[in-house]
């Protein structure tokens, strides 16, 4: 889990007469009242008094923070984790927090960190009731990144503030560190975090709501009990490597330039054609696509390209084939290294003269149209193995592009299940239904070697049990809840095995698990049945006709 992917709207759940943040209760209070509050304290007791108890009110405040974060989620690192502070003190409306300096160094046992406050809720909750101060008034912010950095790294840290807009600085800045780095400029501050065991308390309470959590869990799903929910929501992102990807298709989108995209199957590959077909300047002519796989030779051939009526038995009249349909357009063949050498003949004649000759008659028809094909096998070992032409790789392949599984580019997980829970809340009329923040560690954890498309499904999946509200674990797919993605592993009874064994297991194990039920086990590998079909048929693993 990384800091950036924290979303307000999965933390936190809005009942009746009840705020939550995963089963702690929350309270939206008024800021003028909370200044008029302050202002009492100092003229009642002083500000020795009124910073101590309000130090400590934040340091509180933090601890919880980072005991819920530690309870609910798995982070990347230490850093991370620390970062989520900054995000945290943002979706509550207490500041906009920038870390500047994190250190947390093992080999000398000293922590320190520097943080920016901009738009501190404390400020602006004095300036509405005081004209300015010589003195530091971010008390609660100290307190609270005081607390949250102790929980996080098991140690004391104590923030004191550098410089406060209140009395008259430029911006509100806090340096963090261990009570040894600090040293003697400690002694003056060290009061006002002193407590009866709070870091006990706070560890008791987070070890008690992870245990009611799951009772409660449970609870809700014997009782068919769904929780109320926020919308969904979705924001674009992609990973570095994706973003290459789609950096590279839009350049070659400009130009009638063939393509070669490969990719894992359900990594997106037919997307992507459509992608670069929308951005060319053939996007207002029609896209057409095939599985190539998925029909016979004859069948492919007529589909391709066409055929005159009485040239074969049941062809009653023409038939105009998909390169003539798609003129002027794009033709996208999906699975082309799963096709003949004869037809790889024919389909080299398009990419060479331009012309295609229906089935059943002897003059060629011109036509215009850019190929883009995809697979998921290595066409280089094919032609190695005298499965795939050179030249026609050659033609076909002018620009190659991969798309990387996603199990290499995590990044785009939670921001895809987001995109689909979108797309799905309207599709199934769920206005409610959104992810609940347990489910992320899930997810990340996941390999899916179903890629995209197994994402998609297993979003949907949850969503229907789910009684459109809120996606928990339990709605999840087993597979997805146990970790059962195809993880490539040190072992070396794993990795040197070939790939082609590792999905004959894969797939075999699947079909186990459904009882053979080719329909169940294709939603669960994230591919279509024809493919499930196509690749048990090479494998040996048809039994027979049923499913």
């Amino acid at each position: 889990m990384k800091a950036k992917d924290l979303k307000l709207n999965e933390l936190i759940e809005f009942g009746e007469g009840r705020i939550t943040l995963q089963g702690r209760r929350m309270l939206l209070h008024d800021l003028f009242a909370f200044a008029e509050l302050k202002k009492d304290l100092l003229e009642m007791v002083g500000p020795d008094h009124s910073r101590r108890i309000l130090t400590r009110f934040g340091f509180y405040w933090g601890q919880a923070d980072a005991a819920a974060m530690k309870r609910v989620f798995v982070w990347d690192s230490v850093q991370e984790i620390i970062l989520a502070s900054a995000e945290l003190l943002s979706m509550q409306g207490v500041c906009r927090c920038v870390i500047k300096n994190f250190k947390n160094d093992s080999s000398t046992n000293s922590f320190l960190i520097e943080v920016n406050w901009y738009n501190s809720s404390e400020i602006d909750e004095l300036l509405n009731v005081s004209n300015g101060s010589d003195m530091s008034f971010c008390w609660v912010l100290a307190g609270y990144m005081s607390g949250y950095c102790s929980f996080c790294v098991d140690k004391a840290i104590y923030f004191i503030e550098k410089s406060c807009e209140f009395k008259g600085d430029s911006i509100c800045s806090a340096t963090g560190m261990d009570a040894d780095s600090w040293g003697q400029e400690l002694k003056s501050f060290i009061g006002y975090f002193k407590s009866d065991d709070i870091w006990g308390k706070v560890k008791q309470l987070s070890l008690e709501l992870k245990r009611k959590s799951r009772q409660l869990s449970m609870q809700k799903r014997l009782l068919g009990i769904g929780p109320s929910a926020m919308n969904a929501f979705f924001i674009e992102v992609h990973s570095e490597k994706f973003r290459k990807v789609i950096d590279l298709a839009t350049r070659v989108a400009k130009f009638d330039t063939s393509v070669v995209i490969t990719g894992e199957t359900g990594s997106g590959k037919e997307v992507l054609a459509r992608f670069i077909h929308a951005q060319s300047p053939r996007t207002s002519r029609p896209f057409v696509a095939i599985n190539c796989a998925a029909l016979p030779e004859s069948i492919l051939e007529s589909e391709l390209f066409g055929h005159k009526a009485g040239s074969f038995t049941g062809a009653v009249r023409d038939h105009i084939g998909l390169f003539e349909r798609a003129n002027g357009g794009t033709v996208f063949l999906d699975e082309i290294g799963d096709i003949s050498l004869a037809m790889q003949t024919k389909i080299l004649r398009v990419l060479q003269e331009r012309e295609i000759l229906r089935v059943g008659e002897t003059d060629p028809r011109k036509i215009d149209v850019r190929i883009i094909a995809a697979t998921n096998k290595n066409l280089e070992q094919e032609i190695i193995e005298g499965r795939f032409r050179e030249d026609l790789y050659y033609r076909l392949r002018v620009v190659h592009i991969e798309i990387p599984p996603l199990r290499e580019r995590k990044e785009d997980i939670l921001p895809l299940a987001r995109f689909f829970i979108s797309k799905l809340a309207s599709k199934l009329k769920l206005s409610k239904l959104r992810l609940d923040s347990k489910c992320v560690d899930y997810l990340l954890n996941y390999d899916w070697p179903g890629n995209i498309r197994e994402l998609e499904n297993a979003i949907e999946y949850a969503a229907v049990l789910s009684n459109g509200e809120r996606i928990l674990p339990e709605h999840l797919p087993q597979a997805v809840v146990q970790g059962k993605g195809f993880t490539a592993r040190s072992d070396d009874s794993i990795t040197q095995k070939p790939l082609g064994v590792i999905e004959y297991e894969h797939i075999k194990k699947v079909l186990e698990s459904v009882s053979g039920n080719r329909k169940k086990a294709a939603k669960i590998l994230g591919i279509g049945q024809a493919t499930l079909w196509r690749k048990m048929k090479k494998m040996g693993l048809i039994k027979g006709d049923n499913n």
